[in-house]
């Protein structure tokens, strides 16, 4: 099965490489005069924290908007088309070198997907704040737990590679309300790794699911915004370009480390990404900058 997801993964990004080239080449006249280095070292920090499970697109846009790189209405798409190779790029690197029950894994990451296709209407109508909230607290108790059993407060376990019977159930279904939740901006990445964790799955398995589940839809989501021009192509590039070196470092820094180090840095994300909830709610409504895709 996991031959399967990589062909597919292949194919479509193949046909998606063909469409966003060629429409950055018959468009090149237009690039920007934004800073060129500047573009590809946001792509480089931001693709190298996403690829640890900090997602890039919160980090991008804060930079975008504060160096004012990118016109608000091109944010959407310019992070979409710029970062899908390289979230297929983590996808690829960690399906190879993080082992994971097939099932589990083509379960969830087809699972993803689906929600973000069919509950994004009943995602729609819920009130935001409370959805944020409600995360913000789930993400905290889970962070918390971890912490509590790194300082061995309390009994704490988890390296298996997959799930079965009622558990697989479960986290399938959770991965489905995961995707849907992200129409209006809430993450895959942060919840999936505390549910893989709370699960009782080892840590490192997360990354290769939530890298498979984002990537197919962003492949999906980002031909929408090539072939209606919306987005900024030159710092749509510098994206790819920066970010394919940070993914690399950074998937073989995660690959690196031990299993005590990998429980932390799931803790940190939880924590962040908990946090970033809290605050999302205490702020006004805004439009959401990237419907359908992780945080």
């Amino acid at each position: 099965m996991a031959f399967i997801l990589k062909s597919v993964l292949g194919l479509a990004t193949v046909a998606f490489g063909r469409v966003y080239f060629t429409d950055l080449a018959r468009n090149r006249a237009s690039f920007s005069r934004k800073s060129g280095p500047g573009l590809t070292a946001i792509g480089f920090i931001t693709n190298f924290f996403d690829t640890l499970g900090i997602g890039s697109f919160a980090q991008q846009t804060a930079l975008f908007k504060f160096f004012r790189l990118v016109d608000d209405r091109l944010i959407p798409g310019t992070m979409n088309a710029g970062n899908t190779i390289n979230t297929v790029m983590q996808a690829f690197i960690f399906l190879s070198a993080v082992q994971v029950d097939p099932l589990t894994l083509v379960s969830m990451s087809a699972a993803a997907p689906l929600g973000a296709v069919l509950g994004a209407g009943a995602v729609a109508r819920m009130p935001r704040r409370r959805i944020q909230l409600g995360m913000g607290i789930g993400l905290l108790v889970v962070a918390l737990t971890i912490l509590a059993g790194l300082l061995g407060l309390m009994p704490l376990g988890g390296e298996a590679l997959g799930l079965a019977g009622g558990k697989l159930v479960f986290i399938v279904v959770m991965s489905f309300i995961f995707g849907a939740l992200q129409t209006i901006g809430i993450g895959f990445y942060a919840p999936c790794m505390a549910m893989v964790y709370a699960l009782g799955m080892h840590p490192r398995t997360a990354f290769p699911i939530m890298m498979t589940a984002t990537a197919m839809l962003m492949l999906a989501g980002s031909y929408r915004f090539i072939k209606e021009g919306a987005y900024d192509r030159k710092a749509a590039l510098a994206q790819t370009l920066g970010g394919a070196g940070g993914v690399i470092l950074a998937a073989f820094v995660v690959k690196a480390l031990p299993l005590t180090v990998m429980k932390w840095v799931v803790c940190a994300v939880v924590l962040y990404t908990s946090a970033w909830m809290f605050i999302s709610a205490a702020e006004k409504e805004t439009p959401e900058p990237r419907p359908g895709l992780p945080a």
